[in-house]
């Protein structure tokens, strides 16, 4: 198999990543590397991100991922009346869409990212939710700051040290909080990143942890994915210091006919595609 012939699943999409130009190769990245290119990759892309998705996610729609599972219906953070009153810090949070959900249940989100450009459409929608820029495995944020934290499909697949923002995200988390994040399937890291029949037949190892890099000809990474087994994932789970409370694998429903990436009912009725780990601080 030719490593061109191959792209993982990452947060939603990244068959753009980094350009025509861009080498895509499998090879360690340390997480300053790995922070740099996510910062750079979501500022380029931010536009053409929320201008293809925006109506799928809505300005205050909290879904868990490309199947559309929505918070409303899962309740996975808790029953929406619970939510009231609750200090929440969303990482990843790109244009706080969920956030902004949170906010509309009584809640006291705070909405992190990365990028700066993805912070500016969260101010394009409005200015109701605060926004920082910060990288997650340095929250700027003192302990025992949130009753609650969560990530849709932010942050977690693109770091170098998962077990870092684990521990990070516990120390700013009261005693009991629960920390609710989604990522790719890591079943899904073994298939092309392709929505059609192609994309339903292994062609790489499910083991194989080394990062998938996209990198510019001076061979400086402009996109980077780090791939956890499901083992591994509930590993860092429990070595940052929470308690695995529930595994949701969203089935693809009847009424979303969209192709996301490599997201499609067709592979979605078949294999699944998103992961959700309710956690609980100790």
């Amino acid at each position: 198999m030719n490593q061109e012939d191959y792209a993982p699943e990452d947060a939603y999409e990244a068959e753009d990543a980094a350009g025509d130009d861009a080498e895509a190769t499998r090879r360690e990245a340390g997480e300053a590397e790995s922070s740099r290119a996510s910062r750079g990759w979501w500022d380029r892309n931010a536009d053409d991100y929320q201008s293809e998705h925006g109506a799928f996610l809505g300005d205050d729609r909290f879904v868990w991922g490309p199947e559309g599972l929505d918070e409303e219906q899962a309740g996975l953070l808790g029953p929406a009346g619970s939510l009231r009153d609750k200090d929440v810090l969303e990482i990843g949070a790109g244009a706080a869409q969920c956030s902004r959900w949170l906010a509309a249940q009584g809640a006291r989100p705070v909405a992190l990212d990365l990028s700066h450009r993805q912070l500016q459409h969260a101010l394009r929608i409005g200015d109701d939710v605060p926004l920082v820029e910060a990288d997650a495995g340095r929250l700027p944020f003192r302990d025992a700051s949130f009753d609650l934290a969560c990530s849709a499909y932010g942050a977690v697949p693109f770091v170098a040290d998962p077990v870092n923002v684990m521990r990070e995200v516990r120390r700013v988390l009261r005693p009991g909080g629960r920390w609710v994040f989604s990522v790719t399937h890591p079943l899904r890291w073994a298939f092309p990143d392709e929505p059609g029949p192609e994309g339903l037949s292994v062609a790489a190892s499910y083991f194989d942890r080394t990062p998938y890099v996209e990198q510019d000809e001076e061979g400086n990474a402009v996109y980077v994915e780090h791939h956890r087994t499901l083992g591994d994932r509930v590993r860092d789970v429990v070595a940052g210091g929470f308690r695995l409370l529930d595994l949701v694998e969203p089935e693809w429903p009847e009424w979303n006919h969209q192709e996301w990436g490599g997201w499609s009912p067709l592979r979605g009725n078949l294999i699944p595609g998103t992961a959700i780990f309710v956690c609980e601080r100790d």
